[in-house]
C-alpha cells in the first residue's frame, strides 16, 4: 500500500489507539494539520478527545503529566510539535522520566514516549530549526529513535510506545512527503530492544551512515555514486541511544571508507560519535582513508532562504566528501556564484 511517512506515523497511533486502552497522545495543536501536518489526521474523531488530547501551551506541564501517568499503567505519548520549545520540558524528561528505573531499582518504569517534530528550512530561523538528537542520546535512561523510512515512522513509533523504557521518538519534517509501499503491521510487531542499524543499501567501496533525513540524503548520494561507478553500503543507525555501531564497524572492515551525515552540529555530536566508535574497533590497516563528516556549520540556522542553502548540506557537497573520504581529494569545484551543484 503506497503511503507517506506521515500517513504511517498516523497508520502507527491507530494502531495503538485501537489495541491499546491504555495508551493516550496529547500535545498542542494534534487536531490541526498545521502544526502536526497529516500524521494525526482525524485521529481525534475516530477515538475521541479524551485520547487525543489537544492540550494548552505549556510544555513542562503536558510532559510532567504524561510522565506521572506513565507511572500509573498508561502509555502517554506527549507530542511537541517543534523540537526547539520541548526544552521547557528538560525536566520532566532528563531529569525525571529517564532516572526513575535507576533510582527505584527497576521496581517502576515510566513507560512515556515523547515524540518531538524537527522543523527546518522554510526561512524559519535559529529558534524554529534545531535537531537536538545528540543531546537526548547522550542521557542514559532515554532510549532514542529516528525513523528514516516510510516503515520505520510507523514500526519505530508502535514499537516506542510499547516499550517499558522512557522513549524520545523524533521525526523530521522534511521525511513528510516521502512515500513507499509497505505492508500492514506484523501481527506481533518487533520489540524496540530488537531493532537497531538497518542496511539499506550494499556496496564495496564506501560506508555512508545516516539517521533520519541524512540517511534519505545517503541514500541519494549513494544513486549518484553508483553511476560513478562506486558502489555503497548505506547504513541507517534508526535508534542512536542505545548506539549499536556494530554492522558500521563491519562495513568499514570491508570498505576501508566512511562517511557519516548528520543533521546535527560537530561538537559532541553524532557523526563524530559514529567515527569514534568505528575507530575504536576497526583495525588500523583496514583503513583505506580518514573518515568524514558532513555536519551542519558551527552556527544557528540563519533566516534568509539563500544562506540557508549554505547551512544545510547539499546532496552535492556530501558527495565530493564521499569522494574526499575514499581518497579521491575533491571531486567537484564550486560554482562561480560560490554554491554547491
Amino acid at each position: 500500500m503506497r503511503t507517506s511517512y506521515g500517513e504511517a506515523i498516523c497508520q502507527g497511533f491507530d494502531y495503538l489507539l485501537s489495541r491499546h486502552p491504555e495508551v493516550f497522545v496529547m500535545g498542542q495543536g494534534l487536531w490541526s494539520p498545521w502544526y502536526v501536518g497529516n500524521s494525526m489526521t482525524g485521529l481525534e474523531k475516530k477515538f475521541g478527545v479524551d485520547r487525543v488530547i489537544d492540550t494548552p501551551v505549556s510544555e513542562s506541564a503536558c510532559t510532567g503529566a504524561a510522565v506521572g501517568a506513565s507511572l500509573f499503567g498508561f502509555r502517554p505519548v506527549v507530542v511537541h510539535p517543534r523540537m526547539d520549545f520541548m526544552l521547557y520540558a528538560m525536566d520532566a524528561i532528563v531529569n525525571q522520566a529517564a532516572k526513575w528505573s535507576s533510582t527505584f531499582g527497576g521496581q517502576a518504569h515510566p513507560a512515556v514516549t515523547v515524540r518531538a517534530v524537527i522543523n527546518r528550512g522554510g526561512e524559519q530561523g535559529a529558534q524554529h530549526s534545531q535537531a537536538l538528537h545528540a543531546w537526548f542520546a547522550h542521557i542514559p535512561g532515554l532510549r532514542v529513535v529516528m525513523p528514516a523510512t516510510v516503515a520505520d515512522a510507523r514500526d519505530l513509533l508502535i514499537a516506542a510506545v510499547l516499550c517499558d523504557d522512557p522513549v524520545v521518538y523524533l521525526d523530521d519534517r522534511w521525511l513528510y512527503a516521502q512515500t513507499a509501499d509497505i505492508d500492514e503491521v506484523a501481527e506481533k510487531p518487533a520489540a524496540l530492544a530488537t531493532l537497531g542499524p538497518a542496511l539499506l543499501r550494499s556496496g564495496e567501496h564506501l560506508t555512508l551512515v545516516g539517521a533520519s533525513h541524512a540517511t534519505s540524503q545517503c541514500m541519494e548520494v549513494a544513486a549518484s555514486l553508483e553511476t560513478q561507478g562506486i558502489s555503497c553500503d548505506v547504513i541507517d543507525l534508526r535508534v542512536i541511544n542505545p548506539l549499536d555501531c556494530s554492522l558500521v564497524v563491519r562495513s568499514v572492515e570491508k570498505t576501508g571508507c566512511l562517511l557519516v551525515v548528520d543533521g546535527g552540529w560537530s561538537t559532541c555530536g553524532l557523526a563524530g560519535e559514529v567515527i569514534a566508535q568505528a575507530a575504536e574497533k576497526v583495525a588500523p590497516g583496514a583503513w583505506k582513508a580518514r573518515p568524514q563528516r558532513i555536519t551542519l556549520p558551527d552556527a544557528p540556522a540563519p533566516s534568509a532562504s539563500n544562506l540557508e542553502v549554505l547551512y544545510y548540506p547539499q546532496g552535492a557537497t556530501i558527495e565530493q566528501a564521499a569522494h574526499r573520504a575514499m581518497g579521491h581529494g575533491t571531486a567537484f569545484a564550486p560554482r562561480a556564484d560560490g554554491l554547491a551543484r
